[in-house]
C-alpha cells in the first residue's frame, strides 16, 4: 500500500459515511478491516468494529476538502 495514504480509522459505520462521501466525488477507497478478516480466517486479532480507509496518493489533493468536511460534521476533527 505503499501507493496510498491511509485518510481515517474509526468505527465501521462512520468509514462507510466517508467512503459514500468519496465515492460521490469520483474517489474509490480501500477499506480494510482486519478484525473481519481474521474472523474468516479462523482467529481474531485486532479491535472490533475498526475499519481503516486508503486513498490513492494521487487523489489526496481532490479528496482533501470532502474528508475534513465529513469529520467536521461528525465532530471527529
Amino acid at each position: 500500500m505503499s501507493d496510498t495514504k491511509r485518510i481515517y480509522t474509526g468505527p465501521t459505520l462512520i468509514a462507510k459515511g466517508l467512503v459514500a462521501r468519496l465515492n460521490e466525488i469520483g474517489i474509490s477507497p480501500i477499506e480494510r478491516n482486519d478484525h473481519d478478516s481474521s474472523l474468516r480466517a479462523g482467529f481474531t486479532m485486532s479491535i472490533a468494529n475498526q475499519t481503516m480507509v486508503f486513498i490513492r496518493n494521487d487523489e489526496y489533493e481532490k479528496a482533501q476538502d470532502t474528508i475534513e468536511e465529513f469529520l467536521n460534521e461528525i465532530g471527529d476533527q
